[in-house]
């Protein structure tokens, strides 16, 4: 990708009009793993990643795999990984890299060039990043992302119910806090900025309730919590009122589990892909 190439934030935002708002996580559970009848080996996860591929690839938005899956198997998990991502990138998919990295200095700079750097084996369009030792830490990344023509996406309000304590702390709330720092990272970037939020679809009126401006950070949102984790796409809508067309919703299981058949698992992400277009988009 060449340091001129279309930003990220304006790539995703059209990828979203063209193939709608769902994005397919790719996280190979021991459980999915075996109801696919596949062994939970770095192999079992190489066939699960190429079904799930061959399904979606070029028809969704994005695709987020979940690195911890495919790092619990090592060195031969991190080349499956390695070749799906090379394989998004064939297909002109985009790639969100779910591995919540967040730390300082040269360690942050060397977690930006394993995922975001050109050539990188493991580099993606764009990956999750944690902002808790303070948002100002992520300047490797976010350096590296804009020369790359790159994406992050912080994590601000998460669905876990652990973390209220932490998010909701404080006045400002930290979570308001974050927000408020990617609404200055992404100022005057059209038609959204290239740094979108975590915010988790079973939150419902929480980031009113701590007086979060969501539509300010100027932001496509990553809206996890459809499907296993008991939100609906009417959940979605009603949390996310006012950005309609800026909310990636991330399902994993809801689809990965209409497996293995590549033809199955098109046709329940196409049913998806279609019920979040008409609850978010109407």
């Amino acid at each position: 990708m060449a340091i001129d190439s279309p930003r990220f934030g304006a790539r995703l935002v059209a990828a979203m009009q063209t193939r709608g708002p769902l994005c397919v996580g790719i996280d190979p559970h021991p459980e999915l793993l075996a109801q696919w009848g596949l062994p939970d080996t770095a192999d079992g996860v190489a066939r699960f990643t190429d079904a799930v591929l061959e399904g979606v690839a070029g028809e969704v938005a994005a695709v987020k795999p979940q690195s911890a899956f495919f790092e619990r198997h090592g060195s031969a998990g991190i080349a499956v990984l390695e070749r799906l991502l090379a394989d998004l990138r064939s297909s002109d998919t985009l790639s969100v890299l779910d591995v919540k990295r967040g730390d300082i200095g040269s360690t942050m700079r060397a977690y930006a060039q394993a995922y975001l750097q050109d050539g990188a084996p493991l580099a993606a369009d764009a990956i999750t990043v944690t902002p808790y030792l303070g948002t100002g830490a992520l300047a490797p990344a976010l350096d590296l992302a804009r020369e790359t023509g790159r994406g992050l996406f912080v994590l601000a309000l998460t669905s876990n119910p652990e973390a209220a304590a932490l998010q909701h702390a404080g006045e400002p709330p930290v979570a308001r806090s974050v927000v408020d720092d990617v609404a200055r990272l992404n100022a005057g970037v059209e038609p959204v900025g290239d740094v979108g939020l975590v915010v988790g679809a079973t939150v419902g009126d929480t980031p009113a309730q701590l007086g979060i401006d969501l539509a300010a950070a100027h932001a496509v949102v990553l809206a996890p919590g459809v499907g296993a984790q008991g939100a609906q796409a009417e959940d979605v809508a009603l949390t996310f009122a006012g950005l309609e067309r800026r909310v990636l919703v991330p399902i994993s299981r809801g689809i990965l589990s209409a497996g293995p058949a590549p033809e199955r698992i098109r046709a329940i992400a196409a049913r998806f892909s279609a019920e979040l277009t008409s609850k978010l988009w109407s």
